[in-house]
């Protein structure tokens, strides 16, 4: 009985470590007809975004391609200023690419989701930092300015208007396709608990 005692209380203080949900950010949706900023060759884009706490999240942005090019990993990194400061989250992430129309200067505008990642960020106000992106073919791709309501930077201009992005939290069970991310995190977690008692332009235009 004691020991049946002891697991259960192990297995809640386990699942309770789970990451929660992270509040969404959304910083206006993809303008696409305005101006874009290259997130690779050198060049690096940051906004401002805020959460409510940590979690797990997929990032999503509007990029613009040349015809017949796939964005397919985009380094992140999550900073207390502009291009530094404290480092929280520095990776490279995968992304698929969706949504692609053409705009008026020939280029394929493109919504860009991210893989899921974990941000162990407590609430507050962040720098969200693209650059070395990885397109198939080796060419320039921009991140789609949209003014929205983040402060922005480039790294070779200063200030400039902000980009479309949006971060989604996602629940530790379920995201917002009804999947459960990352199930084996969770079993790893469980089995752990178990053994206890017996993871080159900065610019367009």
């Amino acid at each position: 009985m004691k020991l049946h005692i002891i697991l259960l209380s192990l297995l809640a203080l386990g699942l309770a470590a789970v990451p929660a949900k992270a509040q969404d950010y959304s910083n206006g949706p993809i303008n696409g007809t305005t101006d874009a900023w290259t997130i690779n060759s050198g060049f690096v884009v940051s906004d401002t975004f805020t959460v409510s706490g940590p979690g797990l999240v997929t990032l999503s942005f509007g990029a613009w391609a040349f015809p017949g090019d796939v964005l397919e990993s985009v380094q992140i990194a999550i900073t207390s200023s502009e291009f530094g400061g404290a480092s929280f989250f520095n990776g490279v992430v995968n992304f698929t690419q969706s949504g692609c129309s053409s705009n008026q200067f020939g280029f394929n505008v493109c919504t860009e989701t991210s893989s899921l990642f974990f941000l162990n960020l407590a609430a507050g106000s962040y720098w969200l930092n693209l650059e070395n992106a990885v397109v198939n073919t080796g060419d320039p791709i921009y991140w789609d300015e949209n003014s929205g309501p983040s402060s922005a930077s480039e790294n070779s201009v200063g200030t400039i208007p902000s980009e479309a992005f949006t971060i989604l939290g996602m629940s530790s069970t379920t995201s917002t396709t009804g999947t459960v991310p990352e199930p084996s995190s969770v079993m790893l977690l469980g089995s752990g608990i178990l053994g206890l008692a017996g993871v080159l332009r900065r610019k367009l235009f």
